[in-house]
């Protein structure tokens, strides 16, 4: 009878233990339900299990504590360029492109959307050497162009927007989008042809103008061109006008977005302006989503990671909810994947542990314009799918010295100790 009292306490508490993590204590920001507070986080079978203002931590087979840490979902990069692969030297698809592990999770992101690197010729390739291959979740917009970004000469011609639907049909676990980018002559030719594919697709356009010219004009791209639902990115670029002699805000802008065109920032090596940016958000003109436009040459530039970017942004007056939301939910949303960018309980477990440094911090733009900020984030954890993959703090591990004498050598294999 003792025996049996035993192993139902037993059962009991090894039941008890009904998650894999507890995230406990953070600051929990999640605009898709409108949370923020002091919250526990629970993560079981790589899911949200609860989130709730106080979780037993004996419950958790981990527990992880986020005192003084904001915890969010895992953050959506929408612009980035991964297409890493060799024999285009300068290009976005070649040399200029990072890979996704090497610079994702350290900064919180836990989802990418490569901007058009590849076009319908050379997106499987893509697929098959980087989005399969990748630990990070990586999506891709298409480029309409069919080589994509080998080179700005491959982007001016080569236009299919029945191939470009065809493939997304064909890869639609990944593609989301359609790509024009960096077209110098003085038609419409990209964009329409990109709008056609996205309309044959049923998924959104991201447009990067490029060049600027008076025969085609910004206000005409937003008003006029783009569908509810396609995306202006490089939004602060220099040549966009913002505001009138007066700073006010010009009213095209507030037009385009009330037919549902999207803005998102794509910071990159020289599309962001803190004049431009001052002047929108100065407004209330916030940004949809904020992306990183990531290659070689803006990583190590002004725009150094999406945390940074988010921080600058907040030093020109953006709230701290709204740069959360533009890297979280949005671009979830813009992307139609609504199981990604929230801490609702059964969405993924992709989820970001960043900490808001409070001194004296400069930010520069990509014209060496500078502002100072009085806080900055930085990621210190970040989990996809539950399991962590980067812990700058080592909050998971233990303390050396009580692990015991096996520590560190591998089962099996004998120790072999020195001659006495």
């Amino acid at each position: 009878m003792r025996f049996e009292l035993v192993f139902i306490l037993l059962a009991g508490a090894t039941f008890a233990q009904d998650y894999d993590l507890l995230l406990r204590g953070g600051r929990v920001i999640d605009p898709r339900n409108n949370r923020d507070g002091r919250f526990d986080v629970a993560i079981r079978a790589g899911l949200i299990a609860a989130v709730e203002p106080s979780i037993d931590p004996s419950r958790a087979k981990k527990t992880v504590d986020a005192t003084g840490l904001l915890v969010t979902p895992g953050l959506i990069d929408l612009h980035v360029h991964v297409f890493f692969t060799g024999g285009n030297p300068g290009a976005w698809a070649g040399d200029n492109s990072v890979q996704p592990d090497a610079f994702s999770f350290r900064t919180g992101v836990t989802t990418m959307v490569d901007a058009g690197s590849s076009g319908w010729r050379n997106f499987e390739l893509f697929r098959s050497t980087v989005i399969d291959r990748a630990h990070t979740r990586v999506f891709a917009m298409v480029n309409i162009a069919g080589f994509g970004m080998i080179s700005d000469g491959t982007e001016q011609d080569d236009f299919s927007a029945d191939a470009v639907a065809k493939l997304a049909a064909k890869h639609k676990d990944v593609i989301v989008g359609v790509k024009s980018a960096h077209y110098q002559k003085p038609d419409w030719d990209s964009v329409a042809e990109a709008v056609a594919a996205g309309t044959k697709a049923n998924i959104p356009v991201m447009v990067d103008f490029g060049y600027f010219l008076p025969q085609r004009p910004y206000y005409k791209l937003v008003n006029e061109h783009l569908r509810p639902g396609d995306i202006s990115t490089h939004m602060f670029r220099g040549p966009v006008p913002y505001v009138n002699e007066k700073g006010e805000l010009y009213p095209y802008l507030l037009q385009a977005r009330k037919r549902g065109v999207r803005f998102d920032v794509g910071h990159g090596g020289g599309s962001f302006v803190l004049r431009n940016a001052a002047g929108a958000l100065k407004n209330g003109f916030y940004p949809d989503t904020i992306s990183s436009d990531l290659h070689t040459g803006s990583m190590n530039g002004a725009f150094m990671d999406l945390p940074a970017l988010m921080s600058k942004l907040m030093a020109l007056g953006l709230p701290l909810r709204e740069a959360i939301r533009a890297t979280t939910s949005t671009p979830a949303e813009v992307i139609k994947h609504p199981e990604l960018g929230t801490l609702s309980v059964g969405a993924i477990a992709d989820v970001a542990l960043l900490r808001v440094m409070e001194g004296e911090f400069g930010y520069w733009d990509n014209n060496s314009g500078k502002v100072m900020g009085k806080q900055r984030l930085f990621c210190e954890m970040t989990l996809k799918g539950g399991a962590v993959v980067w812990d700058w703090n080592g909050r998971l591990g233990v303390e050396f010295k009580t692990l015991g004498p096996t520590y560190g050598i591998r089962p099996g294999i004998d120790q072999i100790l020195p001659p006495k």
